[in-house]
């Protein structure tokens, strides 16, 4: 038998103390530090690289959303594009001889273009207090011309002072009328024609004020970031709004035939009478004879002592004295004329012309602003209550009566006319999600049948003018 020897729970121990320390003997502290050091640098280094990834991915969503803005408004200038060629067929289609397309004719509000939209920034005819913006074409013969209207018709528009009105003169004539230190200003005055309405800047004395009002992202309303100055609750319209550089009428047809001079010295009645026939108007022989002998009271002699017709306004009036309806007035109105004019350029169309213009242009005809601001207010009733009479001039007899001193006064002029030929279309866009505002304005001519761009400005500069409530449907239709 095999005897045992038991070894004391001490001893172990101590015999394993010693196999330990030779086998793993104790480290110096200061490696035991080295070691910590390391790992508190290589725990800084990821915080550092990890931090460089979350930047650069930071970045490159700012990069993404840039992007996506700058295709946003690549699509909104093409929509742009697409829009002017949209109008210009529009024109094609509706502007015939001289009418005024209406805004129910073709689409002006929110119009899709693929991914984008755009809108027609117009003015309400109806000249009411909207809180958000009118969608149409702005019928620039609505305006007066720069380059052609007198200083007392201008002198009468908001804001302007006769000073001022002097210095348009001054600005579009061949020499100076007026002292105008304009070297304080750092160049000279232009002595010709204005080229564009902006051109105003330029003109000694122009202020903000005075050429925006307002209107100071001139989109036809006060918006909420706009200063109302007056507190009168309602847009204060600029210079801007009542001018243009663009007009004129061509006094010939569409296909280039010329129109029947009334007061051409070679005008016998078998053509007057042949002109009312074909129109289909009432009586055409016996309207023909009776109007023929008015314009010519020396029967023996036609050709001497012929009673000379002013203007359009006029010889609607001179008709309307024997008896000639508006409606049948109408029907040969396009076909007449009283001038050898290949253009004319200072008429300003009555069916669309803005209150101030009107007031302007009778108290520029020496009519006194209580009656001027009575007959003007006489014609916009008229004009909103009848919107399918205004065919011919004609109607401005109907509203203001055929007794009006106001009447026979403008009848003495050429300055009204039903007919327009240019038009601006304030086109604003939007590309996907809303992105990539831009907003241009074009400027469209018919005049000699076929729709050209005259012009064209960027006022993206100008900021949003769509109003809260294209922004809101925008922001809704986004996020469902």
């Amino acid at each position: 038998m095999k005897i045992q020897h038991s070894t004391p729970a001490w001893e172990r121990r101590h015999l394993a103390g010693e196999l330990t320390g030779l086998l793993m003997p104790d480290r110096p502290a200061g490696c035991r530090r080295s070691q910590g050091s390391v790992l508190i640098i290589v725990l800084w280094v990821c915080i550092g690289l990890v931090s460089i990834a979350l930047y650069f991915a930071n970045q490159m969503t700012y990069e993404l959303r840039a992007a996506d803005n700058r295709v946003s408004g690549v699509m909104a200038d093409q929509a742009i594009e697409g829009a002017a060629r949209y109008i210009g067929l529009a024109l094609q289609n509706y502007a015939t001889n001289g009418a005024t397309p209406d805004n129910t004719q073709f689409k002006c509000e929110a119009v899709a273009v693929g991914d984008s939209k755009f809108w027609l920034i117009g003015r309400d005819p109806n000249e009411g207090n909207s809180t958000e913006p009118y969608f149409g074409l702005v019928d620039e013969g609505a305006k007066l011309n720069l380059n052609n209207v007198s200083t007392n018709v201008f002198q009468y528009l908001p804001n302007v002072t006769s000073d001022f009105a002097d210095a348009i003169m001054d600005w579009r004539g061949t020499n100076g009328v007026v002292s105008l230190d304009y070297t304080s200003l750092g160049f000279a005055p232009k002595y010709a024609p204005f080229e564009t309405v902006d051109e105003l800047r330029l003109v000694y004395g122009a202020t903000v004020d005075m050429l925006a009002g307002e209107d100071l992202n001139r989109n036809g309303v006060l918006d909420a970031n706009e200063k109302d100055v007056n507190s009168s609750g309602e847009l204060d319209a600029g210079l801007f709004d009542y001018v243009t550089v663009y007009t004129r009428e061509p006094n010939f047809h569409a296909d280039g035939t010329t129109m029947t001079n009334i007061n051409s010295t070679t005008l016998n009645i078998s053509q007057l009478r042949s002109l009312f026939q074909n129109a289909g108007t009432s009586s055409a022989t016996d309207m023909a004879n009776k109007f023929y002998r008015y314009i010519h009271p020396n029967q023996q002699n036609p050709s001497q002592g012929v009673i000379n017709i002013n203007g359009e306004l006029d010889l609607a009036l001179q008709l309307n004295k024997i008896g000639m309806s508006s409606d049948d007035f109408a029907k040969i109105a396009n076909n007449l004329t009283t001038k050898t004019n290949t253009y004319f350029r200072n008429r300003v169309n009555v069916n669309t012309a803005r209150y101030e213009v009107l007031v302007a242009m009778l108290m520029g005809a020496n009519i006194d602003q209580s009656s001027a601001e009575s007959a003007v207010q006489s014609l916009i009733s008229y004009r909103q209550q009848n919107p399918n009479n205004l065919g011919s001039i004609a109607w401005v007899i109907d509203a203001l009566g055929n007794q009006s001193p106001t009447l026979k006064t403008m009848a003495t002029k050429d300055w009204w006319t039903t007919h327009s030929y240019q038009f601006a279309a304030d086109i604003a866009a939007v590309g996907p999600f809303g992105r990539g505002y831009r907003r241009v304005k074009f400027i469209f001519d018919v005049s000699d049948g076929s729709p050209k761009i005259l012009y064209r400005q960027d006022l993206s500069r100008l900021g949003w003018a769509l109003g809260e409530k294209a922004r809101e449907n925008l922001v809704a239709k986004n996020t469902q």
